[in-house]
């Protein structure tokens, strides 16, 4: 766990707006006190959930996206800290662990061109470095019996996540992504478009389903490959759902569910799949806010609902006076599925 910047109790001291009469979660969240191993610490440490960052977004440049997403962790973090303490969600139940050291990475592909074939690989050598700190921190934490809580960065840390949380529990896990895109593209050298690719190939993703592709963007040799193994990737469509709507949205949960929960599953939550969010694949037409909600708080009611990921947003690539709102939504997101985990 070298590799985490601990946040702590003076970092949250500094993002948090006391007001008199008001307790906020940043009064409440626990985090590694002074000179203590984070493990050690987590071992007491009777906070169930395990809020983790990772600030960067070289995955989704070595995926020809749009670099921005580095800044949701700072967002997210900020608006957190200022939610109500109160009898619907009490901060306390979160152990701030702190965000993953890519200081050295992010400094090495500010100059990186992935129109250049030697640049591209070396970008995706950057990620696979990166998932093997994610996967060892999402490991140590899933063994010491807590759900984390990551916000990204890019997609690909999703492989990461399954890899750490599959080891942890001694088998294949299964994941639900809530997506635009499948991310289950070839294995070309890691990015932010295969994670799930590569966690199914190397053994880690047992079970996956892909819940609201976009139909304009999924690319007709992915729809084939899904075809050849339906029987352990699914998916439906956005458009189905949504605009034709051959589908209801709380039957296609349901069966969703039906699918993935016979073992341990991940909830991947990428932002690009609801409109008008800053990210780097950002959309006009989608699922709305209140969807996703419903969607996390549905999936983390289960007992198998082994980590929630909030990945893609991207608080720099948003108008310049709103740029808090990704945080804000994230907050949303991370305090839906405890209330709903926790019952």
């Amino acid at each position: 766990m070298e590799k985490i910047i601990p946040f702590t109790i003076k970092d949250l001291a500094k993002i948090t707006n006391h007001r008199s009469g008001e307790i906020k979660f940043g009064e409440k969240m626990i985090t590694v006190p002074k000179e203590t191993d984070p493990v050690e610490f987590l071992k007491t440490c009777e906070a169930k959930y395990v809020l983790f960052g990772i600030p960067e977004d070289i995955g989704i440049r070595a995926n020809f996206g749009r670099p921005g997403a580095a800044s949701a962790w700072d967002s997210a973090i900020k608006s957190i800290a200022n939610i109500q303490h109160n009898r619907f969600c009490k901060g306390s139940q979160l152990f701030v662990l702190g965000q993953l050291n890519v200081s050295v990475e992010m400094k090495e592909v500010e100059h990186l061109d992935f129109n250049d074939i030697d640049d591209r690989s070396k970008l995706s050598q950057l990620v696979e470095k990166i998932d093997k700190d994610v996967s060892h921190i999402i490991f140590n934490i899933i063994k010491l019996g807590k759900i984390p809580i990551i916000i990204g960065g890019g997609h690909n840390n999703s492989y990461g996540n399954i890899k750490g949380s599959a080891l942890a529990k001694g088998k294949p896990i299964n994941a639900i992504n809530f997506d635009a895109h499948s991310d289950f593209r070839i294995l070309e050298g890691r990015h932010s478009g295969n994670g799930f690719s590569y966690a199914f190939e190397e053994g880690f993703l047992k079970k996956y389903f892909i819940f609201g592709l976009h139909e304009n963007y999924t690319s007709k040799s992915v729809l084939d490959i899904i075809k050849k193994i339906e029987d352990r990737v699914r998916y439906n469509t956005y458009d189905s759902i949504n605009i034709r709507k051959e589908k209801d949205f709380n039957l296609e949960m349901a069966q969703a569910l039906e699918f993935i929960n016979d073992d341990f599953f991940g909830i991947e939550i990428d932002l690009d799949s609801i409109p008008n969010i800053a990210c780097s694949a950002m959309t006009l037409s989608g699922f709305s806010v209140e969807q996703l909600r419903q969607f996390i708080s549905y999936f983390a009611k289960n007992k198998n609902a082994t980590y929630l990921h909030i990945c893609e947003g991207a608080p720099d690539l948003g108008e310049e006076k709103n740029n808090h709102l990704i945080g804000k939504l994230i907050g949303y997101l991370v305090t839906d599925f405890i209330k709903s985990n926790t019952i």
